[in-house]
């Protein structure tokens, strides 16, 4: 399957060239179908002059030198950075706009890795050291399986020279920068990818952000929330659930549902199954009593579970309420909060694992 490279890179556009020739050469890596580029406004200039341009156009030639296969990589595939009015940044020179940066450059990922098939590889090796971490930050947040972070090295005397974007595979001159000025060939030089583990922490980050724009800022808060020990709060006048530091919203016969388990996991008891006796019972006086006879589905609820819970009855609430749980908090966060499931079916027992003392009612 063909990926995705994504290249930031400041004022040296060369990163794109290097890093794919080093994918090439690498009987193990995947070439990219497409690439995108992310930087300044200068720099997305550079790129289009020296990478796109019918002379020199360094991608072309390159791909022309090595046989390389179609690959997607025109001006509607070079990305300015903006600030939070949409402005182009033409330079990282203040907290403003390198807010703004990380922001733009953390939305990017998480778009190109909003999909679940087409691997993502980020290349660190261009622009501000700063645009460098936010993008293998941001990768470390939204990154799955198959995604991959890596910086290209290029070995000295063609390390960062202007006129070096590639080792040709034939006999060209370049001249060393003052006050060398030696001839060089660029066939000499050596570049090779090193890529980069990452930890990848998508698991913790709720559907929200995973499908919607989120600052970095925020985005790492969230993530953050995976280290940290689990609470919970249930607002019982004010049916609210609290959950990671974030509110929850259940419909009435779920919260309900939730807060009986919560009850049933601070007196100790045990986990149950839907068709013991008088469960029912236990599961309409917290509804009742929550309730308050101000519900408006009161009387459905009670006749519906007058003969007991059906199996039907009682997966939808378990299931419902724990996708509520999962939407709000992403699955890793939300872990230790769900209704949970122990033994085998068909005599499956449900009950809350989360210890006693995380757990406050008000």
């Amino acid at each position: 399957m063909n990926g995705r490279l994504l290249c930031i890179t400041g004022l040296t556009p060369q990163v794109v060239t290097e890093t794919l020739y080093a994918l090439a050469r690498n009987a193990d890596a995947i070439l990219p179908g497409e690439i995108r580029l992310l930087s300044t406004a200068e720099g997305v200039a550079r790129a289009r002059l020296t990478l796109l341009s019918d002379e020199p156009g360094w991608f072309g030639r390159l791909c022309r030198d090595y046989a390389l296969p179609p690959i997607r990589f025109d001006a509607d595939c070079l990305h300015v950075l903006t600030d939070r009015d949409g402005a182009p940044l033409h330079d990282i020179r203040n907290a403003s706009e390198n807010a703004a940066a990380a922001d733009c450059i953390t939305d990017w990922v998480r778009r190109l890795t909003e999909d679940g098939g087409s691997p993502l590889h980020v290349s660190l090796a261009g622009g501000r050291k700063t645009m460098g971490f936010f993008a293998g930050y941001a990768l470390s947040l939204f990154g799955r399986p198959q995604d991959r972070l890596s910086h290209v090295l290029v070995e000295a005397p063609f390390e960062s020279h202007p006129g070096f974007f590639y080792p040709t595979p034939y006999p060209q001159v370049i001249y060393a920068p003052p006050p060398d000025q030696r001839p060089l060939d660029t066939r000499d030089a050596v570049v090779t990818l090193a890529e980069i583990p990452f930890v990848r922490l998508r698991e913790g980050l709720p559907q929200r952000l995973l499908s919607g724009r989120g600052s970095f800022s925020d985005t790492v808060q969230i993530a953050q929330r995976v280290l940290d020990k689990p609470q919970l709060t249930l607002d019982t006048a004010g049916r609210c659930v609290t959950a990671g530091g974030e509110t929850i919203p259940l419909a009435p016969a779920d919260f309900a549902f939730y807060l009986w388990f919560v009850r049933r996991r601070l007196n100790d008891d045990p986990p149950l199954h839907w068709t013991e006796p008088d469960v029912h019972h236990e599961y309409l006086a917290v509804y009742q009593d929550v309730a308050g006879g101000e519900w408006a589905d009161t009387d459905r609820v009670v006749s519906a579970l007058a003969q007991g819970f059906t199996k039907e009855w009682f997966e939808q609430r378990k299931s419902k309420t724990n996708r509520a749980l999962i939407a709000a908090l992403g699955e890793a966060v939300a872990r230790p909060y769900l209704i949970a499931g122990e033994g085998r079916r068909p005599r499956t027992r449900f009950g809350l694992t989360l210890e006693a003392e995380a757990i406050r009612l008000t």
